[in-house]
């Protein structure tokens, strides 16, 4: 059993935790096996309840005592051990005196964070408390969340990222490489938890848009994995970060002496795609009802290995399909602030500067919505122009893949720049997704603005160095006109006597909650529907204060209730489509049983003494 976790709705005196956890943390080696319902318990209604997260305090540390729980971050408390807990667990002398409450340890915390001015700086001093104690580590990042989120993950977590191998103390998840082939089944069993909930996998090729990071790009599953926590509710001991170290293009990586991966050229082909099949078969045969997101993988790759096991496992990738949902639902969101009904998609038309797998999903998404507000497919597709480096992409390329040919105009010259389109046929809404700062130009935003009252702008690259376009230079190209969406979070703007709010257009919107929906109700896969059902769902909750003041998006500090809401909407459609295999009991609400499900941390009393 683990220490330091309980459930938002704990007793005064009896802090809940997950009643189906029976596994060890990553540095505890013996815990309390515990009774009640295991991860796929049935109930008297026949059906699986899912994971239940719900213990009684106190914890059993059983033999473990003094510096080893110190040094576990699952298990330490710092100065929060009580008096009682620190002459039990052989603590008395170990620390200074003083005894200190969960948020006096937060607020203590976070006013060092802000003396600090480097956001790079925060990212580490935020890394070292997750090292040394995740409940207050959790606490600090639900608590603050508007505050910390973009220091644990995007903007600042590519450049923390690109400082990995210097800095990274502690390793943190699994690594695989080509030397392991064989033996990927074994080596799952070295992860202690004999549950997981939630992993993210990366190979480090396409890390934002830094390019390849090779093993340096773990921090991306280890800030997501965060967020999943932080926003979604899913406890940090059930959660896996994993990096497919199969090498790196990146010379300077090779080059450099402190570099912490495999020094060869990245694998290709078959014995690429072999391993990570072997990953697959090893990860899912230890951990059956885990949901796995695939996360910042090259273009040529993430489509080929998103396709092969959507259907096979319960997997998704969020560049793909997270972000395709997002952005639908901020454009939903843009037709509401202009009171048009979200039908209106289908008379959109859209620019997608960025043919890669990130634009292919987001093309898809609005594909999708279209077709649901009555489009034909055939009809809907000629709403899009999509752009890569070469111009608009058109059906005289013999390079396409079968997505990127949906898209492909056969009625216009191919190469076509970005500006010269617009003036023949100005689109409402622009997308940017290539990674490139700068690619969307004033000459195509003014030639919207002419056709369009209230074009709507969405940067989407990461980070902020490779947005496409500012949201200072949209405002300032449409007259303050723009409905703008970003990837990245910028300052307000102010422009012709008034102050513009750009919406962040984050995947932390939609991936927690996905996570959360798909993985309590254990869903067999999770189907394009879900995503669509989450991105609607995600459209309703701005307000109308939100949305007159610009924003398509909800704010922040509301993430787990936005968290909670596309849950439910994902949990639903898995049961409708009878796809989940855990549902909640008789008489109980979806929304009820998904809240009994989410981690809020909260220190739990611990004691120690061998089990009998």
């Amino acid at each position: 059993m683990l220490p330091n976790l309980a459930h938002c709705e704990m007793a005064p005196r009896f802090a809940r935790v997950s009643q189906s956890l029976t596994s060890r943390s990553p540095h505890v080696r013996t815990m309390t096996k515990t009774t009640g319902a295991n991860w796929m318990k049935m109930s008297s209604g026949g059906k699986a309840e899912g994971p239940n997260f719900n213990f009684l305090s106190p914890l059993n540390a059983k033999k473990m005592k003094g510096v080893d729980i110190l040094h576990d971050p699952l298990w330490n408390k710092g100065a929060g051990f009580t008096a009682t807990e620190r002459q039990r667990l052989g603590l008395q002398g170990l620390l200074p005196s003083v005894v200190k409450t969960l948020c006096e340890q937060r607020d203590d915390f976070v006013a060092n964070l802000r003396e600090l001015e480097d956001p790079l700086q925060k990212n580490h001093m935020l890394q070292d408390l997750h090292d040394r104690n995740e409940t207050l580590f959790h606490r600090v990042l639900i608590d603050h969340i508007q505050e910390i989120a973009p220091l644990v993950y995007t903007p600042t977590v590519g450049k923390a990222c690109l400082t990995y191998s210097r800095y990274a103390k502690r390793a943190r998840g699994m690594f695989f490489t080509p030397s392991d082939r064989g033996n990927m089944a074994v080596m799952m069993q070295n992860w202690p938890a004999s549950q997981c909930q939630v992993a993210v996998v990366t190979d480090g090729s396409r890390i934002l848009g830094l390019g390849d990071l090779g093993v340096n790009g773990m921090g991306i599953p280890i800030g997501k994995l965060a967020l999943y926590c932080g926003c979604g509710g899913v406890a940090p001991h059930r959660v896996l970060p994993v990096i497919l170290d199969f090498g790196t293009d990146n010379e300077t990586l090779l080059k450099d002496p402190g570099y912490r991966g495999v020094r060869h050229r990245r694998l290709q082909g078959d014995e690429y795609y072999s391993l990570v099949d072997e990953f697959m078969q090893a990860f899912f045969r230890r951990y059956p009802s885990a949901l796995l997101q695939f996360e910042d993988f090259s273009s040529d790759k993430a489509s080929t290995i998103l396709n092969k096991y959507r259907d096979t496992y319960l997997c998704f990738n969020d560049d793909i399909q997270g972000t395709g949902a997002t952005v639908l639902a901020g454009v939903l969101g843009a037709l509401r602030m202009v009171e048009r009904p979200p039908e209106a998609v289908r008379n959109l038309k859209v620019a997608v500067v960025g043919a890669g797998s990130a634009g292919i999903g987001v093309a898809q998404a609005l594909l999708m919505a279209m077709e649901q507000a009555g489009m034909p497919r055939a009809q809907a597709s000629k709403n899009f122009h999509l752009f890569d480096q070469y111009g608009l992409v058109t059906t005289s390329r013999t390079n396409l893949s079968e997505e990127q040919r949906v898209f492909a105009r056969d009625d216009m010259q191919d190469g076509l720049s970005l500006d010269e389109c617009m003036k023949q046929v100005p689109a409402e809404l622009i997308l940017g997704l290539s990674g490139r700062k700068g690619t969307i130009s004033e000459g195509a935003i003014r030639a919207m603005a002419a056709a369009h009252k209230r074009p709507i702008v969405m940067p989407l690259s990461n980070p902020t160095s490779s947005t496409e376009i500012t949201p200072e230079e949209a405002y300032r190209w449409t007259d303050g006109r723009a409905i703008v969406a970003t990837g990245s979070p910028f300052d307000p703007v102010d422009f012709g006597g008034k102050t513009h709010y750009p919406s962040q257009c984050n995947n932390m919107y939609i991936f927690p909650g996905v996570g959360l929906g798909a993985s309590v109700t254990a869903a067999e896969t999770i189907p394009d529907s879900m995503l669509y059902k989450a991105a609607v769902a995600l459209s309703k909750i701005t307000s109308q204060e939100e949305l007159s003041r610009g924003s398509v998006f909800p704010c922040v500090s509301a993430i787990r209730e936005v968290s909670l809401s596309v849950a439910i909407a994902c949990a639903r459609e898995a049961y409708d489509l009878n796809l989940a295999r855990a549902n909640p009991g008789r008489g109980e609400t979806m929304e009820n049983f998904l809240k009994r499900k989410m981690y809020f941390p909260e220190y739990v009393p611990i004691y120690s003494e061998p089990e009998s």
